[in-house]
């Protein structure tokens, strides 16, 4: 058998480099396969003494700290029953410490639009557009909102738009059942004061809340309801929230035919 020539350098390094070689990591070769000596046991060394553990501070909340919900509960009622006018409404939320989602929030986000409107729309909760500039509705969905109310010819002058909840919960989090009820006599006081011939709930939280259903918008939307306020009985829409509608576009037709129904109302002048 006739052996191998010997490979060049040059031929050697075409070969490590093809093999994906690129760099020497010592200057002398090193045979990693050969055995070595174990190296000498670390001296002991005495152990130390444990530090003590730093004692966590307690979390601390901005603003004070919220009441039981039955109590913030009962408090909102009160408060919301002797707010004479929509002005008045909004100073006694502003001051309002029962809803711990007052202390994450900016601000509270309270209404926009003309309270003496014929329509009031109603939504779930402010985002984070909507907690920066303290206006419902201001973001994408509020202008897919906009162009909602534009198809029935209105726009922000005619209409009045509000929260079921008038904080903006963390994250966007989905609002907890006791929040919910704490901010309700709000929004239902907020609703006689505007006293629509038409309201309309966006989504499904707002309107199981104020209707009081516990079926899901796709049952409930383009069905009419009656909201009694205790001294009128307002006709009441369901329809989408159009951050739904902007999740699921194919669902605007349906949302289309809620606004007709809508317009019709308005237009004859029978809500």
């Amino acid at each position: 058998m006739i052996p191998e020539p010997t490979p060049t350098v040059r031929e050697l390094l075409a070969f490590y480099l093809e093999a994906g070689v690129d760099c020497a990591l010592a200057e002398e070769p090193i045979d990693r396969l050969a055995e070595v000596d174990a190296p000498p046991p670390a001296p002991r060394v005495a152990p130390l003494a444990e530090a003590p553990r730093p004692v966590a501070a307690p979390a601390v909340m901005r603003g004070e700290v919220a009441p039981a919900p039955d109590i913030a509960i009962a408090s909102a009622r009160e408060a919301a029953r002797t707010a004479p006018t929509l002005e008045a409404l909004r100073e006694l939320m502003q001051s309002f410490e029962g809803c711990a989602l007052k202390h994450t929030a900016t601000r509270l986000v309270f209404a926009d639009g003309n309270p003496q409107a014929r329509i009031m729309f109603v939504g779930e909760a402010p985002g984070r557009d909507e907690d920066i500039e303290g206006l419902p509705f201001v973001g994408r969905s509020g202008k897919l909102l906009d162009r909602m109310i534009g198809a029935i010819g209105l726009d922000r002058s005619k209409a009045y738009i509000a929260n079921v909840i008038p904080w903006r919960p963390p994250g966007n989090r989905t609002p907890t059942p006791q929040e919910t009820q704490i901010c309700l006599p709000f929004i239902q006081r907020q609703i006689e004061l505007v006293n629509p011939d038409v309201l309309v709930t966006l989504g499904n939280p707002s309107t199981q809340t104020l209707l009081s259903t516990r079926e899901g918008i796709m049952r409930t939307r383009g069905r009419w309801f009656d909201y009694d306020t205790g001294a009128r009985t307002i006709r009441a829409l369901p329809t989408f929230h159009p951050a739904y509608l902007l999740r699921s576009p194919s669902y605007k037709r349906l949302a289309w035919q809620d606004l007709r129904a809508i317009a019709k109302v308005l237009g004859s002048g029978s809500a």
